[in-house]
């Protein structure tokens, strides 16, 4: 995914405020979940939820109001009962990564308990499309 830093999202030096890497991590997985052919929303309304259940996030160069920047996100099953998905983030134009790390998340039914992934969602992880 391809977006620009917005003026909203820098601070007082003209750098890319640390909280924003998150919101964009977020981004980053819903447009995973789309790109594999079923949308998060989609995730939600077949009874599956994916708490957040730890995040980290790695500052690694700076960004400022307007750079083009270049996320890829890819994602794993690092246990029965968690996804986790990785993030970097570049700027687009010239060297540099700007942020990278991962979210970690429960997959639980529509009532918060936890349950195994069922097959679709599987499938969406390991890349395919999500069809029951």
């Amino acid at each position: 995914v391809q977006f620009r830093v917005r003026y909203s999202e820098t601070d007082r030096m003209d750098a890319v405020y640390n909280s924003r890497v998150l919101e964009w991590f977020e981004v980053g997985r819903t447009e995973y979940t789309r790109s594999m052919g079923l949308t998060y929303a989609e995730v939600e309304e077949r009874g599956i939820l994916l708490p957040i259940v730890e995040a980290h996030v790695e500052y690694e160069g700076r960004a400022g109001y307007d750079d083009l920047l270049e996320m890829t996100t890819t994602a794993s099953m690092p246990s029965r009962l968690k996804v986790r998905f990785d993030v970097s983030i570049e700027h687009a134009n010239k060297d540099g990564r700007v942020a990278s790390g991962y979210t970690l998340h429960a997959v639980t039914d529509s009532s918060g308990k936890p349950v195994r992934p069922p097959q679709w969602l599987l499938d969406v992880l390991q890349g395919g499309e999500g069809t029951e």
